[in-house]
């Protein structure tokens, strides 16, 4: 036991130093993933399985050394100040959480992961939900194994899930997805009701270099960091990194530009949240986002209150049209971006309202499949008769129903909520920016970013997960996680546009 300053100055020092080996481990693997994704070649995933299960095994043998778990211990006692002790906090609940799972079964769902891909991308353009059937009932039964090693005594969903937000509580994120339920649908039944269209500016289709230079220059004008970052394609848009190399990925709808420029703005947003994390505590918690909902909160601001705004159409449409020749005004392209499809099937190209229609439906298929009260084989039809209730269309195929999120594949089961999360908490953060960033309508039509940046910067990144989630919420909003916010903006914007 660490008695003096200089013990506890000491051990602190042994500990950091172990902490951030494993933090670049991981960021290692981090980059091995975003690869396969990305660039690697489809052959070349045997040795790759190989190398993300050798990352993944060092990883946790670094999470639970028992050097650490002394460190631990030692420091559980000490006088440390307020940032030692958000460092400790979160190292002692990834450790207490992977001291638990058997090294051998870190191993398997790596590898697992990594063999899954490619049976998932051939089985989605095959439309054969049974050719990664198998694949994905191994995927659960890993994913069991791995929720009861943790605590056979919990339900397995909810333990999983706080891998992903380990802090605002399944109960919430269900409570969340009730309130969206209850809130949205009605607005959605009045939207289908209403007579207005809205603009379809967009005729033809538009080569994927024509849209890679469009999607370029949204986040030249957003402000993304070039020199820590970059942009490819990936069949599923993600980003990946570190606040010195946070990158983004999109892809490319031939008829729908709207589509790869939403998905670059949403990912651009998670890279300058990552791009935003203090540089000088790389290696560390207190160098590290806090966790999946505030990250997709990120995306979402983004996405939604700056890249689907009037301001931002008055800005951007001039740009959109140099690029794609069209000749629309900001209005129509501003309703274009907001228009509620009646079509809805795929989830990444759901508009605003109905996206957290397909976030329920993943959330209470992936929640019975773990509990044992859902067997792999019925997805394909609990999938449809979902989509058929909550959105009102039935998919022709599994490639546009079951088979369409990579997710699973990768073993993120109890990821799905955070995204509801996070399009609750950035309505929130979104009414205080505007409060507090002068003139917050036309700083956006102006196209000067820098003070929305210095907001959420100050508010939400340079914190990294020193506060746990509801207490960063507290920081930033001087308020508890609350949905009013999102639900009174998307009841205003929508009843306006649509005029119901």
């Amino acid at each position: 036991m660490a008695t003096t300053s200089e013990d506890v100055e000491s051990t602190y020092e042994a500990f950091i130093d172990h902490v951030k080996r494993l933090h670049y481990v991981g960021d290692a693997g981090g980059v091995l993933q975003w690869d396969q994704q990305v660039m690697m070649p489809d052959a070349g995933t045997p040795a790759r399985a190989k190398q993300s299960s050798a990352i993944s095994t060092l990883h946790h043998e670094l999470l639970t050394d028992d050097q650490l778990a002394g460190w631990l211990d030692e420091l559980g006692d000490a006088d440390l100040d307020a940032e030692q002790e958000a460092v400790v906090r979160e190292v002692r609940r990834d450790h207490e959480r992977a001291v638990r799972v058997p090294s051998d079964l870190v191993e398997r769902l790596s590898e697992a992961s990594s063999n899954a891909l490619p049976v998932w991308k051939e089985a989605k353009a095959d439309d054969d939900f049974d050719a990664f059937a198998d694949t994905l009932r191994e995927m659960v039964d890993l994913r069991r194994e791995y929720a009861e090693a943790i605590d056979p005594d919990r339900d397995p969903y909810e333990v999983l899930f706080e891998e992903y937000e380990p802090y605002l509580g399944i109960d919430t994120a269900e409570a969340v997805l009730t309130t969206l339920r209850e809130e949205l649908v009605p607005l959605i039944d009045d939207i289908a009701a209403s007579d207005v269209t809205l603009a379809s500016p967009f005729e033809g289709t538009y080569d994927d270099d024509t849209q890679h230079a469009l999607v370029e220059a949204a986040l030249d004008t957003l402000g993304y960091d070039w020199d820590r970052g970059r942009l490819d394609t990936a069949p599923h848009p993600f980003s990946t990194g570190t606040q010195f190399d946070a990158r983004v990925t999109t892809r490319f709808t031939p008829d729908d530009p709207l589509d790869a420029l939403g998905s670059t703005i949403h990912e651009f947003g998670h890279a300058t949240y990552t791009q935003g994390l203090p540089r000088e505590e790389y290696g560390t918690p207190l160098g590290d986002n806090r966790d999946l909902s505030v990250h997709e909160s990120q995306s979402r601001f983004w996405e939604n209150h700056v890249g689907r705004s009037r301001p931002f159409w008055d800005l951007f449409a001039p740009t959109v049209n140099d690029h794609l020749g069209t000749d629309a005004t900001p209005r129509e392209f501003y309703e274009a971006a907001n228009e509620v499809y009646d079509d809805n099937l795929i989830r990444v190209e759901a508009d605003e309202l109905t996206y957290h229609m397909h976030i329920v439906l993943r959330f209470e298929i992936e929640r019975d499949l773990i509990r044992g009260d859902l067997e792999v084989e019925e997805v394909p039809q609990v999938w449809n008769d979902k989509m058929e209730q909550y959105l009102g269309v039935r998919p022709d195929t599994d490639a546009e129903g079951c088979l369409q999120d990579i997710h699973w594949t990768n073993g993120a089961i109890g990821y799905f909520p955070t995204y509801s999360l996070g399009s609750v908490l950035a309505a929130q953060l979104a009414h205080h920016v505007d409060a507090d960033v002068d003139d917050f309508d036309g700083t956006v039509r102006a196209g000067e970013f820098g003070p929305i940046h210095e907001w959420l910067t100050e508010h939400i990144h340079r914190h990294g997960a020193r506060y746990t989630t509801d207490d960063l919420i507290e920081e930033a909003t001087g308020e508890a996680f609350s949905a009013d916010y999102f639900v009174e903006y998307a009841d205003e914007k929508y009843r306006d546009l649509y005029d119901c």
